[in-house]
């Protein structure tokens, strides 16, 4: 193969108590992009769709994990890449993560799949640093292996999978505001209280028991952030309301996705992610901010070759 054409999916961090540790992966929303071999060395990004983002290789995330991965590798080729950007830059669904993890796994296609999906996380994360000024996984990794991931180091990387339950469903709304991960980081405080800490790495690890196990009630008593949310919640019109909407809908949790301004939630069942959608458009129907809307079954498979 000389070309390839991938859909790169958006994802959800966090995921309430799993601060940039946790996420998992959505189907119904993603980047669109080709990747082809050419015979000048090098990375060009010849096209850019859907949003104003840099075409100049150094200053698109896109680009910074080609070339990490491209200065790992000897050929006497290089590579071009188009964008089809579906992701808004700063929506909070892993845009930039979507954009590293393309490029990456659309060269390792066209390669022969030299490096493992841990390989081409690491590679991503440089072009996830671009943007969230500092290296974390959690949106990536859901990107690349697929369903709920947790990354358990990220130097050394070690990524855990965890199992999705089968009637899991999540809704996402998206205010048309923008929050950069960087600022959205400047809010959150140096130091927490011993007791709320306890109290979240006790979800979490609850959370991370009730996807083994399918177990939706635990699920439902795991979905609380005592330490981010209070601050970030702040940031997003009319957050409460949305959240305590989603819970009148039978929703299992809502929080805030990566670092907002998008909110999702997780429901048992399409009838009750439907429902909440619908709760969450009444909630935003009188304030004058565009929205978009995605209901989404758990992506387990991640990346994806569509052309």
């Amino acid at each position: 193969m000389n070309e390839i054409k991938i859909f790169s999916p958006a994802t959800v961090a966090n995921v309430s108590c799993g601060f940039d540790v946790m996420g998992f992966c959505l189907d119904t929303v993603g980047d669109e992009m080709v990747i082809r071999k050419v015979d000048k060395k090098g990375i060009v990004i010849t096209k850019v769709e859907g949003f104003d983002l840099p075409l100049e290789t150094e200053l698109n995330v896109a680009g910074v994990s080609a070339i990490a991965m491209y200065n790992a590798i000897e050929v006497d080729f290089g590579f071009e890449i188009e964008i089809y950007k579906n992701i808004k830059p700063g929506s909070g669904i892993g845009s930039s993560a979507a954009s590293a993890v393309g490029s990456v796994f659309g060269m390792n296609e066209l390669l022969g799949r030299p490096f493992n999906k841990t390989q081409l996380t690491e590679f991503a994360i440089k072009g996830e640093a671009l943007a969230s000024k500092c290296e974390h996984a959690d949106n990536l990794a859901p990107a690349l292996f697929g369903g709920f991931t947790l990354v358990k180091s990220v130097s050394p990387l070690q990524v855990l999978e965890i199992p999705t339950p089968e009637d899991l469903y999540a809704t996402i709304i998206h205010p048309q505001i923008e929050i950069k991960t960087s600022e959205s980081r400047a809010v959150l405080p140096k130091e927490v209280k011993l007791s709320n800490a306890i109290e979240q790495w006790a979800n979490l690890g609850s959370l991370v028991h009730a996807l083994h196990t399918s177990d939706y009630d635990l699920i439902k008593s795991a979905l609380k952030d005592v330490i981010i949310e209070p601050h970030r919640s702040k940031l997003i019109p009319l957050f409460n309301e949305a959240k305590s909407s989603a819970i009148d809908a039978g929703a299992l949790g809502c929080g805030i996705s990566g670092s907002g301004p998008s909110i999702f939630s997780l429901s048992k069942g399409l009838d009750v992610a439907n429902n909440v959608k619908a709760n969450f458009e009444n909630v935003y129907a009188d304030l004058v901010i565009d929205y978009d809307i995605h209901i989404s079954k758990i992506n387990t498979k991640g990346v994806k070759i569509i052309g």
